[in-house]
């Protein structure tokens, strides 16, 4: 039995290069695919079409903000370590 090496990850699977946002990439994979099965939902759930632009607009905004934080979050966290590691015994 021979191996297929001509896959295009060359046989090493899926990975991602380490980064402190990576779960922020994960969250807005999350909030982007709860938003178009709400986009989906919506039409079918409310009959006014501003209660639907209402709700999909408040998703949105809460989902950005919810970005927002976290990407300030994990950047002080990371902007605090740099500065203790400069600060450290030298």
């Amino acid at each position: 039995m021979a191996k297929d090496f001509d896959s295009v990850t060359g046989g090493k699977g899926l990975t991602v290069a380490p980064s402190p946002l990576n779960e922020v990439k994960l969250d807005l994979g999350i909030i982007l695919a709860i938003g178009v099965l709400l986009l989906l939902v919506q039409g079918r759930a409310l009959e006014s079409l501003s209660l639907q632009l209402l709700l999909l607009l408040s998703y949105g905004l809460l989902g950005m903000l919810w970005i927002v934080i976290r990407v300030h979050r994990i950047m002080a966290q990371f902007n605090h370590e740099r500065e203790r590691n400069q600060d450290g015994p030298q």
